[in-house]
């Protein structure tokens, strides 16, 4: 999916939300467990009541990979399910050597069919790059994230900047906004404004919203460019709402 596609998604819906389908196969309903894919299952329904109020869905991989070959063949099964038409996001947080980047996203862009995959930054632009030659695809690369380790490295004073603007600065030189993203965590919505000042035209990727606390009001007003140029990334909030 392009930029323009997804503009266009983001526009007809009047929406920005990206629901993730990070499936606890412990909290699904207890009834599916009879089925011969149980979290498939529950993927399915979800996909079905959420993809006219949603523009994409986020799949975090580690709620599949740790149930081994079943878990990598409901994977399969999940992206195939989402409609084209719907932006879907490897949550997978990615980044090797260049060799081992290319297979990587092989996996994902070739073999599963992502839209886009999340990746680390923190090896540089060769272990970033080999996911930026996709036509079409999209690298979601980690900026400022949501969780309380953040202050250890990413939010670090490194002479004149943070780690995390420099990250930042840097990486916006190795692609461009029609195919680099940035994940920028919703509970540090007093940076965004510094952000958006950063990278003006790229698209961010925001988990955070809902169980984590973060609010979309202060992201929207803090962040929305004239493309809108968000994906609001919620998970537990609404595939266990009831």
């Amino acid at each position: 999916m392009n930029r323009r596609e997804l503009i266009q998604q983001i526009k007809q819906k009047q929406s920005y939300l990206c629901v993730g389908l990070d499936t606890d196969i412990t909290k699904i309903p207890k009834h599916l467990l009879n089925q011969p894919d149980p979290v498939f299952a529950f993927n399915k329904q979800i996909i079905d009541v959420t993809k006219d109020l949603c523009v994409g869905y986020k799949i975090n991989t580690a709620f599949y990979e740790s149930m081994g070959v079943k878990g990598w063949e409901t994977l399969e099964r999940t992206v195939n399910y989402i409609p084209e038409n719907l932006f879907r996001i490897a949550d997978a947080k990615r980044g090797d050597i260049g060799n081992t980047s290319s297979y990587y996203a092989k996996a994902f862009f070739e073999t599963l069919n992502f839209d886009a995959v999340t990746v680390a930054p923190y090896m540089g632009a060769d272990s970033v790059k080999p996911f930026l030659e996709y036509k079409d695809k999209w690298t979601i690369l980690l900026g400022l994230t949501s969780n309380a380790g953040a202050d250890d490295f990413e939010l670090q004073q490194m002479g004149n900047e943070r780690l995390y603007e420099k990250v930042l600065r840097t990486a916006s030189g190795w692609g461009t906004p029609d195919n680099l993203m940035y994940v920028v965590g919703a509970t540090q919505a007093e940076e965004f404004v510094n952000i958006r000042n950063i990278v003006p035209d790229h698209f961010f990727l925001v988990p955070g919203v809902g169980a984590q606390g973060g609010s979309l009001k202060d992201i929207s007003e803090k962040a929305m460019n004239k493309d809108v140029s968000l994906l609001v990334a919620v998970s537990r909030a609404i595939i266990y709402a009831g």
